[in-house]
């Protein structure tokens, strides 16, 4: 079995605020990977047509997803301005207190909703760089 967790979240792009929103994201990612050394990876992605935003990061348990809410809740906020949150979707087991961290996030940054998928049965890889 595995203790890794997969986080997905999907935002729509408020109009007119994807340049500002992609510039938002870089300074994240060289927040995220300059202070949170333990994450596997954090990646961003875009809709061709710019009105569709979609994180993925991967962790190796769910302890660094906890530190990443905590050493990088405070720069979510912001990005707000540029998204509506529209779902997060994680993938393996959680403790309820980060559920509800995750709830939160979802609430304060749209109308969003958290999913938490169980393993059933599955391995993990790890490729190097």
């Amino acid at each position: 079995m595995t203790d890794s967790i997969v986080y997905i979240d999907r935002s729509s792009v408020r109009e007119g605020k994807l340049d500002e929103l992609k510039a938002a994201m870089a300074e994240l990612v060289d927040f995220v990977e300059t202070n949170e050394p333990e994450i596997l990876s954090y990646n961003v992605y875009f809709s061709a047509d710019g009105e569709r935003m979609t994180v993925m990061h991967t962790h190796a348990d769910s302890t660094t997803l906890e530190q990443h809410m905590e050493v990088a809740g405070s720069e979510f906020p912001p990005i707000g301005a540029f998204i509506t949150l529209e779902s997060i979707d994680v993938y393996g087991q959680l403790r309820e207190d980060l559920v509800q961290q995750l709830q939160a996030k979802a609430s304060t940054l749209g109308t969003g909703r958290v999913v938490v998928h169980d393993l059933f049965q599955g391995f993990d890889r790890v490729i190097g760089d």
